[in-house]
């Protein structure tokens, strides 16, 4: 099992938290939308017994145990288009998406 961060989103949290402080990237899932669920992208100053931590690129990613089924070979990446800018998820447990991208099956 197994979450991996390209550069771009590696360096996107290193000098997040280097200005915030903090452990880690915490990566989730919860219930909502049209077709299910949508990601939820948020720092943790500290892992708990339920999370289960990955490194690369020396950044850590928190998933909890409930979550990685859902989340396992995700790949996270973080994009620049003009004034916007977000993380992008390539997730191969996705079986379908919502027409606005907001929320996906597995």
């Amino acid at each position: 099992m197994a979450i991996t961060l390209t550069d771009s989103a590696a360096r996107r949290v290193q000098s997040y938290l280097e200005q915030r402080g903090g452990f880690g990237l915490r990566l989730g899932v919860k219930k909502t939308g049209c077709s299910g669920f949508a990601y939820v992208v948020d720092y943790a100053d500290t892992a708990g017994p339920e999370d289960v931590v990955f490194e690369q690129h020396g950044v850590k990613v928190l998933v909890s145990r409930e979550n990685l089924p859902l989340l396992d070979g995700t790949r996270v990446d973080f994009i620049r288009k003009g004034l916007n800018e977000s993380f992008q998820f390539d997730n191969p447990n996705v079986k379908d998406a919502c027409g606005c991208g907001e929320s996906f099956t597995v």
